[in-house]
C-alpha cells in the first residue's frame, strides 16, 4: 500500500495542479491581446531563455528533441491556443485535453505492442461518452471545430509522450527546456503566414504588463515550475501516489473558468466532466492494480 504524501509535499502537488488548471483561463485572457500562434512562440521563447544557460543539454539525439518540440509546441499548444481563441471555452478545453491519456495508450498499442485490458476498455468508453455529450451540446461558446482542435492537440501531446519515453534517465526539465528551441521557429513561421506581420507588430506594440505576465505564467509557472516540481515529487514518491492528483486539473480548470470568466456549468457539462474524469480515474486505477 502506498503511503500518503507529507503535508508540505501535498501542498506542492496541489500548487502545481492549481497552476496547470487555472492556466486555461490565463491563456484565454492573453488571447484577447495576442494572436494564438505568436503567443505560443513567446511562451516557448521564455521557457527556453534564460533556463538554457543553467541546464545542460540532455544526452539525447537532437532529432528526438526536435520531434518533441514540434509535437508539443506547434502541435499541442499551437492547436490548443487556436481552439481557445473563440472556438471552445477554457473549462471544457481543460477537460477534453486530458484525453491525451487514451491517445497515448493507442499509440503505445501501435508502436509497443501493448494491449488494452477489460477495465481500460470501460474507461475508454466512459471518456468517449463524455466527449460525445460535449459534441451534442456545442453552442456559441463551444463549436465542433474547437472540440476537434483540442482533440488533435491531445493526440499531439500523446505523440510527444511516446517520443519522451525514449529519453530515459534524463533531467525532465532540461529535456523540456531544450526541446522548446525547436518549437519557436515553426510557431513564428506559422504566425507570420497565418496571422501576418501587421498583427504581430501591432499586438506587441500595445502589449501591457498583464500580457507579459500571462506569457511568463505560461513559461515559468506552468512549464518551468510545474515540470520541475512534479518531477521532484515523482522522484520521491511512487507514481501511484502522485499521478492521481492530476485528475484535479480539469476540476480546477472548469471551476476557475466559471469563477473568473463566468463560464456556465449546466448539468450536461458536469455530466461530461464526470464521465471523462471517471474514465481517467478508472484507467489510472487499472494501471495501479496491474503494477
Amino acid at each position: 500500500m502506498t503511503r500518503p504524501l507529507p503535508p508540505l509535499h501535498l501542498l506542492l502537488a496541489l500548487a502545481v495542479v492549481t497552476i496547470w488548471g487555472s492556466n486555461f483561463v490565463v491563456i484565454k485572457l492573453a488571447l484577447g491581446h495576442l494572436p494564438p500562434l505568436l503567443f505560443g512562440a513567446l511562451r516557448f521563447t521564455f521557457a527556453l531563455l534564460p533556463a538554457l544557460w543553467f541546464l545542460p543539454r540532455p544526452a539525447v539525439p537532437w532529432q528526438q528533441l526536435a520531434a518533441y518540440g514540434l509535437l508539443i509546441g506547434a502541435g499541442q499548444f499551437g492547436l490548443l491556443y487556436i481552439a481557445l481563441n473563440g472556438h471552445i471555452s477554457p473549462g471544457l478545453a481543460s477537460l477534453v485535453i486530458q484525453t491525451q491519456v487514451f491517445f497515448t495508450i493507442a499509440l503505445a498499442m501501435r508502436f509497443s505492442g501493448e494491449r488494452l485490458r477489460g477495465v481500460q476498455w470501460l474507461a475508454l468508453a466512459l471518456a468517449a461518452g463524455g466527449i460525445g455529450v460535449i459534441a451534442a451540446h456545442t453552442d456559441g461558446h463551444t463549436r465542433v471545430s474547437g472540440l476537434l482542435l483540442v482533440l488533435c492537440a491531445a493526440a499531439s501531446w500523446a505523440a510527444g509522450n511516446i517520443v519522451a519515453t525514449r529519453a530515459r534517465g534524463v533531467n525532465t526539465l532540461a529535456y523540456v527546456v531544450w526541446a522548446s528551441a525547436y518549437a519557436i521557429g515553426p510557431l513564428l513561421a506559422l504566425s507570420l503566414v497565418f496571422e501576418g506581420w501587421p498583427a504581430i507588430r501591432s499586438s506587441l506594440a500595445v502589449a501591457g504588463p498583464e500580457v507579459w505576465a500571462a506569457v511568463l505564467w505560461q513559461s515559468w509557472g506552468n512549464t518551468l515550475f510545474g515540470y520541475a516540481a512534479w518531477a521532484w515529487l515523482l522522484a520521491r514518491h511512487p507514481a501511484a501516489t502522485v499521478s492521481p492528483l492530476a485528475l484535479l486539473v480539469p476540476v480546477v480548470g472548469m471551476s476557475s473558468s466559471a469563477w473568473w470568466l463566468g463560464e456556465p456549468l449546466p448539468h450536461w457539462k458536469l455530466a461530461a466532466a464526470g464521465l471523462v474524469i471517471a474514465g481517467l480515474g478508472l484507467n489510472l486505477l487499472a494501471a495501479r492494480v496491474r503494477s
